[in-house]
């Protein structure tokens, strides 16, 4: 990839990626966040499903096949990148527990600061060896992931607090322009050769990597569900945190595949993952609603049993 092609390529990865943080700050209430932890056992069950369960979901499924090495490490970049808007608007759609979604999206967008490093230089020994060439500094991850999250969340936060009413007159540009930006990205480094600064994947390649994304997604769906059984959130709660557990932040992990670790083959996963898992992500919640005998788009039930 071209020097050039690569820094533009960077540039656009962190634009979108700070347009979707600060868009998730805009959608934080204070109030909801603590009626959240009033009642704290899902967001604890969620928070364990994602930041525990998910990497152990990717390493116990990548680790046995035949995929490349670097691809092997790609998965787990992914899986330290949980949550995003996405998962909010789905959980939005379907009437789930929005505050819980929130609160799981901006605790664990501040433990990445620290998850992601440590997740991917262990990937990087285990797939790797420890003399790869490639690693993840874990200062510069630490302050490059800092200064492109945290800072335009906490914008947005602070934003939605002084100013409610102007945060909810943007959120609506603000989200427009995220889902812009988000599928110019996408095309862009899906489409685009490495002289280009696209990742270069090619459709065999697509195809080798779908089935093991397929499967890291719908193990996923099904942790979060277990977990919400096992912490008897109800059905709510345990929807959310099975959309909140499948449904990755994928621009995260370009930025740390691509801008970050300089990676062309980890990118592939992310980008494989990211042309299903909306829509999987919508058929979880058909079924889910469809299985409860609740309407599509209506209320849950939360004192429903699952």
């Amino acid at each position: 990839m071209s020097q050039v092609a690569s820094s533009y390529m960077d540039i656009l990865v962190i634009v979108v990626l700070a347009t979707i943080m600060f868009g998730v700050g805009l959608s934080i209430s204070i109030r909801e966040l603590k009626d959240v932890i009033r009642v704290p056992r899902p967001f604890i069950y969620g928070l364990f499903a994602q930041m525990i369960l998910l990497p152990l979901i990717a390493f116990s499924i990548t680790y046995f096949t035949d995929l490349p090495p670097s691809i092997k490490v790609g998965f787990i970049i992914l899986a330290a990148s949980p949550g995003g808007t996405t998962s909010g608007f789905i959980t939005v759609l379907f009437r789930g527990n929005v505050a819980l979604s929130v609160a799981l999206t901006t605790i664990n967008s501040i433990l990445t600061l620290f998850t992601i490093p440590i997740l991917v230089n262990l990937a990087l020994t285990v797939y790797l060896g420890s003399h790869s060439v490639y690693e993840l500094p874990f200062l510069e991850s630490f302050r490059q992931i800092f200064m492109v999250t945290l800072i335009p969340a906490f914008a947005g936060v602070f934003i939605r607090y002084r100013w409610d009413a102007f945060a909810n007159k943007i959120q609506r540009p603000v989200r427009l322009t995220m889902i812009i930006l988000f599928a110019a990205v996408y095309t862009a480094i899906f489409l685009a050769d490495e002289s280009r600064g696209g990742s270069g994947i090619t459709i065999n390649e697509a195809l080798q990597i779908f089935p093991y994304a397929l499967a890291v997604n719908i193990a996923a769906f099904i942790a979060g569900i277990i977990m919400g059984l096992l912490g008897k959130t109800g059905i709510k709660s345990s929807f959310t945190i099975g959309i909140e557990v499948a449904v990755h932040n994928t621009t995260l992990a370009l930025l740390v595949a691509g801008t970050l670790i300089h990676s062309n083959d980890m990118v592939k996963p992310a980008l494989v993952y990211a042309m299903f898992s909306f829509w999987t992500a919508i058929l979880f919640g058909i079924v889910v609603k469809l299985y409860n005998g609740l309407k599509l788009f209506g209320e849950f039930e939360q004192e429903k049993p699952l």
